[in-house]
């Protein structure tokens, strides 16, 4: 991965700093990442983004333009610019392994390390923390809904930039999708591509069964058709008549894209099943999120995998996460944000999650790191020191994690629909935490 300019991050950031340096404030500080409440329609999240977090503090660092540039725009001492030439992150992360189904106040990441290190990287941990988690989020349920069926992500064309489309590709494939069209992602990370036609293929041939001939002989090894460029019926009949000049097993599946896409479905399931294709799947898109999978379904439309592009890829409905970093300790001392409406739990704080007799979450604790016992700590060490305590592990053990997570959730949590929130429980020792951080507070005001 290129080195990303730490110049990629809020003025106040490096406002701050140079504020802090003029007074010598540089002692340890502990922030924490975590999401205030959840979304409405969402029941649950998903801790991701850990390992593009991971890689961000490994390589961070000033150019010598980039200290040229602070030099001389105006707005910093040179003293100051100067001491941020071996700028290093050389601190400590604890974080939920990626994968991992969290909740309200519960924080995914903590960085323990000195003032200067843990403030400036404040911006890019939230931007790349809280755009995976909320995807991964949105594509989990895409797959609840799904119910086991193909998961193809489709929305690099339509994501907010470059950076979200390979991320989203990244963060729906560790939910459960089956892989995506975006190429990169696949050499990058490993997976699946998948990927079909555009209506253009057809439609720059003069023979709508000619385009289908000449790209199934331009993939022998199975392809996936596009049949509704102009009348979706006809087109299946036309694939019908094709297959026997065809070796087998050139075409997979045929796509729908438009229209009454169940009465479609249904449609052609008929014409193919009729002509002695009942091993094409029908593969569908256009516009879907979990509410039209699953709407679809219901409706007995027999689809045997879904394209989700844009509505996932920016979470359409529920497009950010009410998040935040917020310093929780300095020098020792712990310290809370008492703001009406977002007050937050002062100092480190561990999470531990309780099982029922049936394997199912029945809740969590979030209590003081201090009275955590490790093995039933969320939180684990990702990085000391700011070097990485272990290999990252593969996409696949992150797709488990999930994988379990979603089967080991209540019913009610599963569903789309709002449910009673899972149950967070602040331990008396974080209350107490609290209290005396606030007679502290006073004590000093």
């Amino acid at each position: 991965m290129n080195r990303e300019s730490v110049l990629l991050t809020d003025l106040y950031q490096l406002t701050m700093l140079q504020a802090y340096y003029e007074r010598g404030m540089n002692e340890v500080a502990v922030f924490e990442f975590f999401v205030r409440k959840l979304p409405e329609e969402r029941n649950f999240l998903i801790a991701a983004g850990l390992e593009q977090v991971l890689e961000y503090l490994e390589q961070a660092c000033f150019a010598a333009d980039e200290l040229q540039w602070l030099q001389h725009c105006g707005r910093f001492r040179g003293d100051f610019v100067g001491s941020l030439a071996d700028w290093r992150f050389s601190g400590d992360v604890d974080a939920l392994p990626e994968g991992t189904l969290v909740f309200p106040d519960e924080p995914l990441l903590r960085i323990i390390a000195p003032m200067r290190e843990a403030q400036l990287v404040e911006t890019r941990i939230i931007n790349l923390l809280q755009f995976q988690s909320m995807v991964a989020a949105k594509a989990a349920r895409c797959v609840l809904a799904a119910a086991g069926r193909t998961l193809v992500d489709f929305g690099l064309r339509r994501a907010h930039g470059a950076e979200a489309g390979l991320l989203s590709a990244r963060a729906s494939y560790l939910a459960g999708f089956t892989g995506t069209a975006t190429v990169l992602a696949g050499m990058r990370w490993g997976i699946p591509l998948f990927g079909t036609m555009a209506h253009s293929y057809i439609q720059a041939h003069a023979s709508e069964t000619q385009a289908f001939e000449n790209f199934a002989r331009s993939q022998p090894g199975g392809t996936t058709l596009l049949i509704d460029t102009y009348d979706t019926e006809e087109a299946a009949r036309k694939l019908v008549a094709l297959m026997p000049k065809l070796a087998a097993p050139s075409i997979q599946a045929v796509r729908l894209d438009s229209g009454d896409l169940g009465e479609h479905a249904r449609r052609v399931r008929a014409i193919l099943d009729a002509g002695g294709l009942s091993e094409v799947r029908i593969f569908a898109s256009g516009n879907l999120d979990e509410y039209r999978i699953r709407d679809l379904l219901q409706s007995g439309a027999p689809i045997d995998g879904f394209g989700v592009g844009t509505r996932m890829n920016t979470s359409a409905d529920k497009p950010y996460l009410d998040c935040a970093y917020k310093l929780q300790e300095y020098a020792g001392s712990p310290r809370r944000k008492r703001s009406e409406g977002k007050a937050t739990w002062p100092g480190r704080k561990q999470i531990r999650r309780a099982y029922g007799a049936d394997g199912r979450m029945s809740g969590d604790l979030l209590t003081v790191a201090s009275n955590s016992h490790e093995q039933d700590d969320l939180l684990i060490p990702a990085m000391r020191q700011g070097r990485r305590v272990k290999q990252s592990p593969a996409l696949a053990d992150i797709r488990a994690r999930v994988c379990d997570g979603l089967a080991r959730l209540p019913d009610p949590l599963r569903s789309l629909d709002p449910a009673p929130a899972y149950p967070v429980t602040v331990s008396q020792a974080l209350h107490s935490l609290a209290l005396a951080a606030d007679r502290s507070a006073s004590r000093q005001s």
